[in-house]
């Protein structure tokens, strides 16, 4: 297979191919997206082991952790233990550009650092919630719901910056320095998401089983602990290719996740890094934040303690 063009010593091939069916973008415009977009995407990848998801020709989207054999020996990778799969599973870290190229190349869509990097991704940088609409809901729930999250970590002297997923929620980045150990930093991020909830219910609620969220927009407080999160400035596989996009909180009521493309991106950013500008300093989180949180169980453990109590009561009235 011949390169049409080649950029940083990367040969990129099959660039007219488009992504998929209703992408409505070509492997060329990734690649170009990424390119121009590169310095501002690069610094939320950097030292962090990557999961990408991938569509190639032919085949169902999938993430992929473990680079491939052919990876050339410049990407740069970390080897970790998995304890889900029980092998070594060997990340890439997107340290660079020349990375980023080939990435885009093997048709590596999105892009889904860990929270912590490479030497401890149990250690986030980044306390984050994310905001989920209710099927069938506009984004507006997810404006009013997003705003109750900033209220409540203004309530406790923290700030935060907001980006679209690219899909059809926020997320909510919270940076915090190394005070906290990861249980804490875990502790506060579902101490906040209740208050987020408790400051109007009716809105916003935590209930990790899809059934209790009665319509309500799901705020997630479990992206912790060696979790990954899609970078600002990823491309989502969805509709359009839309970009996960940093936004003012004053400018939220005024988009939709959808309003921003690998078509439109660049230009809409015009030069500027809307991310690193709106990202607050690392903060320290309020021992009472944490305290409260440890009080609060763990949104998966929960769920799945309650399915079994559920289970069982239905087999009590089946019998």
């Amino acid at each position: 297979m011949s390169a049409e063009e080649q950029r940083a010593g990367v040969d990129l091939t099959n660039l007219d191919q488009p992504l998929s069916p209703d992408a409505k973008a070509t492997k060329r415009d990734l690649i170009d997206y990424l390119d121009a977009v590169s310095d501002r995407i690069l610094p939320g990848l950097e030292g962090r082991p990557l999961t990408v998801l991938r569509v190639l020709r032919g085949r169902a989207p999938f993430m992929q952790k473990n680079v491939p054999k052919y990876t050339p020996e410049w990407v740069k990778t970390v080897s970790m233990w998995a304890e889900s799969s029980h092998r070594e599973v060997r990340y890439a870290l997107c340290d660079d550009r020349r990375t980023l190229l080939w990435m885009a190349n093997q048709r590596a869509v999105e892009y889904h650092p860990t929270l912590g990097l490479a030497e401890n991704i149990y250690r986030p940088t980044h306390l984050v919630l994310d905001l989920d609409p209710p099927e069938g809901s506009d984004f507006a729930a997810v404006v009013a719901a997003a705003h109750l999250v900033r209220q409540a970590l203004s309530d406790c002297g923290l700030a935060g910056a907001v980006k679209t997923s690219g899909a059809k929620g926020v997320h909510v980045f919270v940076p915090v320095d190394d005070s906290a150990p990861v249980d804490d930093v875990a502790a506060a991020t579902r101490a906040l998401a209740a208050r987020a909830e408790s400051l109007d219910p009716s809105r916003a609620t935590t209930a990790f089983i899809v059934d209790d969220r009665e319509g309500k927009v799901f705020i997630d407080s479990t992206r912790a602990g060696g979790a990954t999160v899609v970078a600002a400035y990823s491309p989502r596989l969805r509709l359009g290719t839309p970009v996960s996009f940093p936004v003012a909180w004053s400018d939220l009521d005024r988009i939709t996740p959808a309003d921003f493309t690998v078509h439109n991106a660049i230009d809409v950013l015009g030069g500027s890094d809307p991310w690193a500008q709106a990202m607050p300093a690392p903060q320290t989180l309020p021992a009472d934040l944490i305290e409260h949180g440890r009080t609060i169980p763990v949104a998966r453990v929960a769920a799945m303690h309650e399915g079994k109590r559920r289970a069982r009561a239905r087999r009590n009235e089946d019998g």
